[in-house]
This record gives C-alpha cells, structure tokens and sequence, in this order.
C-alpha cells in the first residue's frame, strides 16, 4: 500500500533539467511586464482623455506616448555583465 510513494525515489534534488521550467517563468515575466505597461499607457490616455478640462486628443495620446517611451526606456532588458 505505501508502495505508491516509490516513484519520487528517481528524484534527486538539484540535479534535475530546469531549462524549460525557467523559459516558461521568464516568458510569463516578460509578458507580464510589457502587458502592464501596454495597460498603463491605455489607462493615461483614456484619463487624460475623458477626465482633464481642455486636454484634446492630441495632448492625451502626446502624453500616452512620452510614458511608452518612459516605460520602455526602463523596462527594456539590460545588458548581463556576466556574459
């Protein structure tokens, strides 16, 4: 009956292949960290757009745009020093 427990008995810590585990971690970051900046600039827009007395189109998709740029200029992928 305890015999179900024997097949971890092949495991051995530390020694397994992670590399698909790790791609699969660093897609589901990077698509979360490009998404929420794509989620930010819609929401400056919009807010700007509907909420601010007198700012036009122009001005909220002007604005819309200098946070991509921001958003960009911070998350884009830094250089790894180690390669």
């Amino acid at each position: 009956m305890a015999d179900h427990h024997d097949s971890h008995g092949e495991y051995k810590h530390g020694e397994m292949d992670i590399a698909q585990h790790r791609h699969s971690y660093e897609l589901f970051a990077t698509l979360t960290k490009w998404g929420s900046l794509q989620i930010a600039v819609l929401l400056v827009f919009l807010v700007i757009l509907t909420c601010v007395q007198g700012a036009g189109f122009f001005t909220a998709f002007g604005v819309a745009v200098v946070v991509a740029i921001v958003g960009w200029l911070l998350l884009k992928k830094k250089a790894d020093p180690s390669h």
